[in-house]
């Protein structure tokens, strides 16, 4: 009798199953297959759209390392005129030879090395008078260099801040204004200002790097505002945590090296896969972009629809730390 259960039991699987399977596949195939085709078209689009960068002039600040080196890859890759701009010219010519060997069966243009210190405001002008003498335009400035730092406020040198605001914001800003007045002759150009989620949203013991990245959001959309008209592009970039040295870079309290990598920094999305999300934005004209997992962008929409559940969050996230 058991046998018998058992043989029967078998039977009805095997019937209800190619049921199960037809049912599910009725469900499924008219939204899977539109979904399959739709992707493949979106890559074949973004692929074709990717064409309108070659030869383009791309100047980006902090390109000897982290972000900015996976930026000069990815646009250098896309046969972009690459200009490397950061402090250390040693690290550079590394960065340059990289490209050279690393992207040898790409048509490219041989890189261009600048190099220039976000600190020295009246030297940024010539800077950008040095390279519009020998490229004549530059089509995309990528204001990536940057640094950050860990302290409350109550301990934080003011002199932090002022570094800070210094490098991230009034760096960024001047070389802006130094570059834009030749894209509004051109009537073309584009501007990418590397922002962060913290630009966005506040944290303990961030305050500095808050601030300064908050003040590159409003200067942004004021930006774009007034450049539309003479089709100048604005892009703001808003990453959550990257793998790179940033953190070991930090600015403490006093102002001493930090010089130790952060377990969410240590966790962080690849500078790789960040600079390929820029490049999309960039060819996609997108007016900002958040790349950040789905934690992060949970606290900026809260910190916008229910700024008190947000405040009780950090209030916590605080005395954790502390």
């Amino acid at each position: 009798m058991t046998n018998k259960n058992a043989e029967q039991s078998t039977t009805n699987s095997n019937e209800i199953l190619p049921i199960l399977y037809w049912v599910l596949g009725s469900i499924w195939a008219p939204i899977t297959l539109p979904w399959i085709i739709y992707q493949m078209l979106g890559t074949l689009h973004m692929k074709y759209k990717r064409t309108n960068l070659n030869s383009k002039v791309v100047l980006i600040t902090g390109a000897s390392s982290g972000l900015g080196e996976a930026l000069a890859h990815a646009f250098y890759a896309a046969g972009c005129r690459v200009i490397l701009a950061a402090r250390r010219k040693n690290e550079l010519e590394r960065v340059k030879k990289d490209l050279l060997e690393s992207h040898q069966t790409v048509p490219t243009h041989v890189p261009i090395i600048l190099p220039l210190d976000l600190t020295d405001l009246p030297s940024l002008p010539k800077n950008i008078e040095t390279v519009l003498g020998i490229c004549s335009q530059i089509d995309i400035l990528i204001n990536n260099g940057g640094i950050t730092s860990r302290g409350n406020v109550l301990n934080t040198d003011l002199g932090v801040y002022e570094k800070l605001m210094l490098v991230n914001y009034f760096g960024q800003v001047c070389l802006t204004k130094a570059v834009l007045p030749s894209m509004v002759e051109r009537k073309s150009g584009h501007i990418v200002l590397i922002s962060s989620v913290q630009g966005l949203i506040g944290i303990p013991n961030r305050s500095a790097y808050a601030a300064s990245k908050h003040a590159i959001q409003a200067f942004c959309d004021s930006l774009r505002a007034e450049v539309a008209e003479h089709n100048v592009e604005v892009t703001v970039v808003s990453p959550g945590y990257i793998k790179t040295e940033l953190s070991l870079n930090a600015l403490t309290e006093s102002g001493s090296k930090y010089g130790r990598m952060d377990e969410n920094t240590a966790k962080g999305y690849s500078a790789e896969y960040v600079a390929e999300q820029i490049v999309r934005a960039v060819v996609e004209k997108k007016n900002e972009v958040i790349i950040a997992p789905p934690t992060a962008r949970i606290a900026v929409y809260l910190r916008r629809l229910l700024p008190s559940v947000y405040f009780w969050i950090m209030n916590k996230r605080a005395k954790n730390e502390v």
